[in-house]
């Protein structure tokens, strides 16, 4: 039985997001078809060889969430005049059965694109064999118990994984049975008081949580990336406070990147609290300064700079 409410599953159907199970989902990212049709990549396959048009982009908590972020483009408990408790969980589906129905729900989304003569017939092919999974799409996929289950689920058909947390479920990272391909930490704050502005916090202690996970970084080995969705005018100052958190996570890359006016995030924000390029490279050059990092990549359509201590990023490989 779903704990929310069906007016809030209706209006996500109507935003295209595809319901998985009970609470699950899978919604095509913009690249998706700006890969298929006009062939431009999203940087994720430029940075680190991940092919666009083989991603799957899913959450296994479309409706659970640990923060109400400003930028975030979810759905959260009182947008539409819909109200539910975003921390109280349900009965979990299983990994496979979450596996399944991405898989499905992804090709039931690429069979708009069969008949499109825009669509490259060989890209589109190797499409309806997807290979990636972006365990991002909204919602805090560590609230969902069996995660590192799910991971296997997704690796033992091929996939790679990439995991994306707000890193305020320290326990459920420091017990995954597996790890991601690589592992994502959200940081959108320098500090406790513009964490709670920006991020919202809707479980206590969450500023302390997310330092806990920062800490645990440095156990995995697969490569982990701080993410830092800049905000023009909320996020973007205090530097030296950015560079004592990254060097306790000691990560494997930064990603600075753009708050982007999209989804449900419009309700919050304005257009003009999107920073440009040129202020995401301003912003990462200081980063770099402050840390020791250097600027190994950057991809201007997607507003992302990439820094690291690496010469250049490691790229994940297909068969």
């Amino acid at each position: 039985m779903s704990l929310v409410p069906d007016t809030l599953i209706e209006a996500l159907k109507k935003h295209r997001y595809h319901i998985v199970g009970r609470h699950s989902a899978v919604k095509r990212c913009k690249w998706l078809y700006e890969a298929l049709v006009h062939g431009r990549p999203c940087y994720k396959q430029k940075f680190y060889g991940i092919k666009t048009h083989q991603c799957i982009q899913m959450t296994p908590a479309l409706f659970y969430c640990t923060q109400r972020c400003l930028f975030c483009w979810r759905a959260q408990s009182g947008d539409l005049q819909i109200t539910w408790e975003e921390t109280k969980l349900p009965a979990w589906d299983s990994p496979e059965e979450i596996v399944e129905g991405s898989i499905k729900a992804q090709l039931a989304i690429l069979s708009g694109y069969k008949g499109n003569p825009k669509a490259d017939p060989q890209k589109f092919r190797e499409a309806l064999r997807p290979r990636h999974a972006a365990i991002s799409l909204t919602g805090e996929p560590t609230l969902y118990e069996p995660i590192g289950d799910l991971i296997q689920a997704f690796h033992k058909r091929g996939f790679t994984t990439f995991l994306v947390s707000n890193g305020t479920v320290p326990s459920a990272l420091a017990k995954l049975s597996h790890e991601p391909s690589q592992l994502y930490v959200s940081v959108c704050a320098p500090n406790k008081e513009t964490y709670k502005k920006v991020c919202r916090p809707i479980t206590p202690d969450a500023w302390e949580k997310l330092n806990e996970t920062l800490e645990l970084l440095q156990s995995f080995k697969c490569p982990t990336v701080i993410r830092i969705t800049a905000v023009r005018n909320l996020n973007m100052g205090n530097i030296e406070e950015y560079a004592k958190l990254i060097d306790k996570a000691n990560p494997t890359y930064v990603e600075p990147k753009a708050y982007m006016h999209v989804g449900f995030s419009r309700l919050r924000l304005g257009y003009e609290s999107m920073p440009s390029q040129s202020e995401i490279r301003e912003f990462a050059s200081k980063l770099a300064e402050a840390t020791g990092y250097k600027i190994i990549d950057e991809a201007e359509e997607s507003r992302v700079v990439l820094l690291s201590r690496l010469e250049r990023p490691l790229k994940f490989s297909y068969s």
